[in-house]
Parts: C-alpha cells; sequence; structure tokens
C-alpha cells in the first residue's frame, strides 16, 4: 500500500526520492513527503495529495542532503493531512513506516507519562517518539533503532534516518516487503525493486524479522533475535521494472493491450512439445485429495473460476476462500489436502497470513504469484510465476488473465495426473489455448463497440452483471472492475438467482451486462435475460457469433467474441469486462490508474 524509498547517496537526493516515489505511485497513497541530512541536520517536507504538490513545495522550500528517505503514505491512523504524512521526526530521529503498529497505544501511554506527547494521529509517530526516547537516555541510534523495533507489535516496514548522521540508515520488515540496493558507494532502500530500479539491479530481500543497518559501503543484517545473518543478493531483470505508459493515456489501457503478448510469455513457460511441464519438484495430483484456494479481490475470482476447472476437468474437490475470512475461522485442514494462495504481488497480508496457518497443517504449499521474490513465493513448496510483468494500474488486468492461464494449466495437469483427461483431449484444448493470444487480439479489436456501450453505461447509478456457469466468476470480476475504477455501483449474481430477489432492482434505469457464449448453459441464461427485458431492463450481451444470433434484436447492446471452447471463455471474456470498465471511468472522468481510497498492494489488514 503505502511506499517507501531510503538512499544514502553521493549525490542530492531529494530529487532521487521524488523519483523513486513517482515509480511507487501505483501502489495508491493520499499525502507524500521525504526527509535529509545535510550537515548534520534532518529536515523534512511533506504535502497532501499527489506527488507533484510535493514537488511543487520542494521548489519553493528545498531540501539539500546525500541522505534521505522518503514516502507515499495510504491513510490508515488518522485523515490524509500534512501533520500526519511520513516522514516523521521526533527529536534526532525521522521514520518512514508501512504498516500497522497495532500495540501503538499502550505505548503512547507509556511515552506521554516519560513527558513525551504525540503531535499527530497516526501509530508511525509512536515509533519515532520511541527512538527519540532511547537517544535522549544515551542510547546510540543503532541500538535506540534496534530497541524500538523489539517494543513493535503488528506489521511494519521501517526506515530510520538520523539527526548527525549521514552515512547511516537502519531498516527493518516485519509482514511488510522491504528490499535493499546496492550500489557503488551508495546504498538504498525500496518498498519493492520498482523502486529501485533506475538506481541499481542488485537488491537483497529481508526476510520477515530482519533489521538491516546501512552506510553506503556496508550492510549488516540481524535476524530477530539479533544474529548477524546472510541474505542472497540477486539481479533483477530491468525490463521487468519499467513503469512507462508506452504511448497510451493510462497505464491500464497499456496493460490491458498487453495481455496477448503475456499470455504468450505464461504459455511458452508452462508449455513444451509434449505438453505441461511444472518447474520443479512439480505437483503430484494423483495424491492430492482435496485443494485448499485462497486469495483477495481479483486473485480470489481468478480461484472461483480455477474450481469450475479443477472440479470439471480433474474431479479434485476444491474449497475457495477469501483470505481474510479463511485466516480467522482457523478452519480444519484435513490429512490430503494442498493449499495454493494466489497473489499479484507476492505479499497481500491476509492471504501470507493464510498460508503460514496453513504451513503445518497442509500437505503442501504451493503460490501463484508475479514477483518471484516476493514473501509469498518463498514461504511456498512451490511457487508458479505468472509471467504478467509489473502491472501499475490498480486494478488488475493482465496479471487476471495470466493467474486464470497457470491454474487452468494446473487443472489440465491435475485431469491427465487423475486419469480424466485422454492426451488426445488435452492436445486438443493447449492448440486453442495456444491460439488465445491471436484470439485475445481479435476481441481487443471489438473496443468501439464496448467504447459506445460504455458511453452510456457511465450515466448509470447502478449496474447488475449476470452469469452462469464458468461466466458467474467473471461477472463478479467484471462488476469489481467497474466498482473499482468509475465509481458505479454494481453488483454480480448468478443468473439463475435474479428470480431470488434481484430482479427487484430491474428497470430501465439499471443495465445489466449479461456474460453468455453460446455453450452449455445459454439457454438457462437467455431466458433469465429475457426476464429482465420483459421489465424494462437494458441488456448488453456479451456473447459469441451464435450467441448474438439466437438472442435477437431486442438486446439492447452486443458485444460479439470470437469462438472458442467452452473451457477457455473465462480468459478470453475477462477483455470485454476490463475494457467496459475502462471506458466507462475514462467517460466519468475518473482517476483510471489510482482509484480513490484503493491501493495496489494491500500489505496491511
Amino acid at each position: 500500500m503505502c511506499g517507501i524509498v531510503g538512499v544514502l547517496g553521493t549525490h542530492e537526493v531529494a530529487p532521487i526520492l521524488v523519483e523513486a516515489l513517482r515509480r511507487l505511485e501505483y501502489r495508491g497513497y493520499d499525502s507524500a513527503g521525504i526527509a535529509t541530512v545535510h550537515d548534520g541536520h534532518l529536515e523534512r517536507r511533506r504535502a497532501v495529495g499527489k506527488l507533484v504538490n510535493l514537488s511543487d513545495l520542494l521548489v519553493h522550500e528545498p531540501l539539500r542532503g546525500k541522505s534521505g528517505i522518503g514516502h507515499t503514505r495510504w491513510a490508515t491512523h488518522g485523515a490524509p493531512t500534512a501533520d500526519n504524512a511520513h516522514p516523521h521526526k521526533a527529536g534526532p530521529v525521522a521514520v518512514v513506516h508501512n504498516g500497522i503498529i497495532e500495540n501503538y497505544k499502550d505505548l503512547r501511554a507509556e511515552l506521554e507519562a516519560a513527558g513525551l506527547s504525540p503531535e499527530t494521529e497516526t501509530d508511525t509517530e509512536t515509533v519515532a517518539l520511541l527512538a527519540q526516547h532511547y537517544m535522549a537516555r544515551g542510547t546510540p541510534a543503532v541500538e535506540a533503532a534496534m530497541a524500538t523495533i523489539d517494543r513493535l507489535e503488528g506489521a511494519f516496514a521501517l526506515a530510520f534516518l538520523f539527526d548527525g548522521e549521514e552515512d547511516l540508515m537502519v531498516a527493518a520488515r516485519k509482514g511488510s516487503p522491504l528490499a535493499i540496493g546496492h550500489g557503488d558507494g551508495e546504498m538504498y532502500v525500496g518498498s519493492d525493486a520498482i523502486a529501485l530500479a533506475p538506481m541499481t539491479d542488485r537488491v537483497t530481500y529481508l526476510e520477515e524479522g530482519d533489521r538491516a543497518v546501512l552506510t553506503r559501503d556496508t550492510v549488516e543484517i540481524r535476524d530477530e533475535a539479533g544474529r548477524r545473518v546472510n541474505r542472497e543478493m540477486r539481479r533483477i531483470r530491468m525490463d521487468a521494472a519499467r513503469v512507462d505508459k508506452g504511448g497510451y493515456k493510462h497505464f491500464m489501457a497499456k496493460e490491458i493491450a498487453e495481455q496477448p503478448s503475456v499470455m504468450s510469455a505464461a504459455l511458452s513457460a508452462y508449455l513444451t512439445d509434449t505438453g505441461i511441464a511444472l518447474p520443479d519438484p512439480g505437483i503430484d495430483f494423483a495424491r492430492v485429495e482435496r485443494l485448499v484456494m485462497v486469495a483477495c479481490g481479483t486473485a480470489y475470482y481468478a480461484c472461483f473460476t480455477a474450481k469450475y476447472w479443477f472440479e470439471k476437468l480433474a474431479g479434485l474437490p476444491v474449497e475457495v476462500d477469501i483470505a481474510s475470512e479463511f485466516r480467522y475461522r482457523e478452519p480444519p485442514v484435513l490429512p490430503g489436502t494442498s493449499a495454493l494462495f494466489v497473489s499479484q504481488s507476492g505479499e497481500t497480508a491476509d492471504t501470507l497470513a493464510a498460508l503460514r496457518y496453513c504451513r503445518d497443517k497442509a500437505d503442501a504449499i504451493y503460490s501463484v504469484i508475479n514477483v518471484p521474490e516476493s514473501s509469498i513465493a518463498r514461504e511456498s513448496d512451490l511457487a508458479l510465476p505468472i509471467h504478467a510483468g509489473a502491472e501499475i494500474g490498480v486494478a488488475s488486468t493482465k496479471a487476471f488473465t495470466c493467474q486464470l492461464t497457470v491454474l487452468l494449466l494446473l487443472a489440465l495437469k491435475a485431469a491427465e495426473a487423475r486419469g480424466r483427461l485422454d492426451p488426445e483431449a488435452r492436445d486438443e484444448i493447449l492448440t486453442a489455448l495456444r491460439a488465445m493470444p491471436g484470439t485475445f487480439n481479435t476481441a481487443l479489436g471489438r473496443d468501439e463497440v464496448i467504447e459506445a456501450a460504455a458511453q452510456q453505461l457511465a450515466e448509470a447509478r447502478d449496474i447488475l452483471f449476470l452469469g452462469r456457469g464458468l461466466m458467474y466468476p467473471l461477472a463478479l470480476e467484471g462488476a469489481l472492475k467497474l466498482k473499482e475504477i468509475s465509481y458505479i455501483h454494481a453488483e454480480a449474481y448468478a443468473s439463475g438467482e435474479l428470480k431470488h430477489g434481484p430482479i427487484a432492482l430491474v428497470d430501465s434505469n439499471v443495465p445489466v451486462i449479461v456474460m453468455a457464449p453460446k455453450d452449455s448453459l445459454f439457454e438457462k441464461t437467455v431466458s433469465n435475460m429475457q426476464e429482465v427485458m420483459a421489465r424494462g431492463g437494458r441488456v448488453c450481451l456479451v456473447t459469441d457469433a451464435a450467441g448474438a444470433a439466437a438472442a435477437g434484436d431486442e438486446v439492447w447492446k452486443t458485444v460479439v467474441l470470437p469462438d472458442v471452447p467452452e473451457v477457455l471463455t473465462p480468459l478470453l471474456y475477462a477483455l470485454p469486462a476490463q475494457l467496459l470498465a475502462y471506458h466507462t471511468a475514462v467517460a466519468k472522468g475518473t482517476d483510471v490508474d489510482q482509484p480513490r481510497n484503493l491501493a495496489k498492494s494491500v500489505t496491511v489488514e
């Protein structure tokens, strides 16, 4: 959610910090700030709103210094104001923080008793005050930071900067990701590799509970017990960290357009001349009796779609759960159960907590992720990358279709291993799947028709989505996309549930988007569609040529997609759902890439 960057450099650091924060804008934020040390003196600048406001402030009130920390804040404790913005400063200490300090009220009461009163509503200020408290008693800066970290409960990534210390920074992580970047006579800290990419391609990811003491030439990492440890330094792919729009108006438009190429990359990673190949050690689906799939948001809908595939193709019982519910429900995990976690960032707090709950209970832990170095990937027995590349738009598009692609390949692998799919049937599906990038291009060519429908959808206050079978999860995803970026209230229902309540909402002012290829359930869906139209409802039908012909001319809007095998329809029908949301949001003039109140990577509860 929030973004952290820190630099111990050899050049003026303020513009470097602002540019690095700009690369973290995709995570979502409502205020920003930086702090630097110059001639031994610690100063900061903070502003509410977009980074341009901070940049303007720095023009009028510049900050000197070659050591600094920066932050983009997504408000949790306290409103998005300049006073609540990071960095927080208390005496000789400045701190930036991602996460939530759960015991901050107890610490605040203790500090107030010692004469240190907070000036903000935030939990983070307590961290700075506690470090100040230790330093006032004569504790050196590093030890004061370590003592402070020891007292904290909750999830956090932290970076400390100190008055009088131009060659020192302390960083720590517990629950929230943090990486150390290695330069030549310089050292960096960042929430993720994207922030660090322009400065270095050498990155060390801190493990859970790690603390790091940085100078320009050294980094010392200690584990939670205070023992010095070595962590692997990795080379990051610079092309994976690119964040330019490539000529598109929005990152979301670019990422929708990239789906044919990233799907090709995902298929190339898993398909061989002889079939589907998983990374070592692979998965023995013949021994899996039950699969638990856990995720949040769009990734949850990818899991929900995969449930249909696993159960129908492989005959494998699947339970799909929302991570935030799963982790606190503490469900029994029976013998023979494998657990699969899906997360674009690989750092989703609830999903990671659910994984850790399953660690000693499930037979195996698998993950489908977009960041191979992420916490979820590192803590899995097998991590399966989706090869979508960096996704900057908050509303997931290409990551969703790549998640679906990898999950379908897993379902096909399971069906084969469990004797439910003969090689000929498998090869027929794989042949059609290999052709899907081209089919995607054809579907993206329907953009003008979708844009025309979106212009009128933008006038609605409420929109319903309907779908049956594999289209039900896609209807849910379509409604989520529309809500996220257009701020129109949208709900999705299984088509068969229409008469059990939602039909009461139908009138001429509530458009109904029906996802319905002419598959085995098409006739049932058309009956529901007729019920909507009989009550004055306007239907936007997303279907194929045969479905459009069967539906007739009474439909308000029709989006015709290419024909694909039924099992592949979720992949294809994700595209019009994304484009409808995108064009509706553009028509309404909302912030497509950074919608209000949302963050790309949800690393706190």
